[in-house]
């Protein structure tokens, strides 16, 4: 299978009443040993400038527009462990490109110029993550429990997070809710 990285993993209404019901899934890495990805639609409940104000490092009374954006939640996987996924600008202590636009950033340093000209044009601040061991998410898919479209700037940054996931189906041309999860044989 060619990797996913840089697409989207829609959630299929067959994983309803499931941590990843209604869930939209960035596909961060995807090789031979397994995938990583973050759920981009889930907000925790905080925002930036509180998760700043936790991690003392921000101390400025003043809530700037782009930290009133609300943390997410990854994935199940080490839901204390943050990422920031950002629009590339590559000067952070631990980035790796995801694609020619995007990068993955795990250091404080990001965290510390969120707020300020130096931050990315674009971010979301995810804790936690989903993985997939080896050929797992191939079963997974093979199963039906995921469907798949390369991954857009505009519905990572621009769509509200509880309109992501209908866009991200939307652009499949059909409804999801009408799709069976059941796997056929011809």
């Amino acid at each position: 299978m060619d990797s996913l990285q840089n697409h989207f993993l829609i959630a299929m209404p067959s994983l309803n009443d499931t941590f990843f019901e209604r869930s939209l899934i960035y596909i961060c890495e995807h090789d031979a040993k397994g995938a990583m990805g973050l759920m981009v639609n889930r907000p925790i409940g905080l925002d930036v400038q509180e998760l700043l104000a936790q991690l003392d490092l921000k101390d400025s009374p003043h809530l700037l527009p782009t930290l009133e954006n609300q943390v997410l939640v990854g994935g199940p996987v080490n839901p204390e462990r943050g990422f920031v996924l950002h629009s590339a600008q590559p000067h952070w202590a631990n980035s790796s490109n995801v694609s020619d636009e995007l990068m993955l950033t795990t250091s404080r340093d990001i965290l510390a110029a969120l707020g300020t000209p130096k931050a990315p044009q674009h971010f979301l601040v995810v804790l936690g993550y989903a993985g997939w061991s080896r050929d797992q998410l191939e079963q997974e898919l093979a199963e039906n429990s995921w469907l798949t479209i390369p991954a857009t700037e505009e519905i990572l940054f621009n769509t509200p997070f509880e309109e992501r996931w209908e866009k991200a189906t939307n652009t499949l041309g059909f409804n999801a809710w009408q799709m069976s999860g059941d796997v056929g044989h011809a």
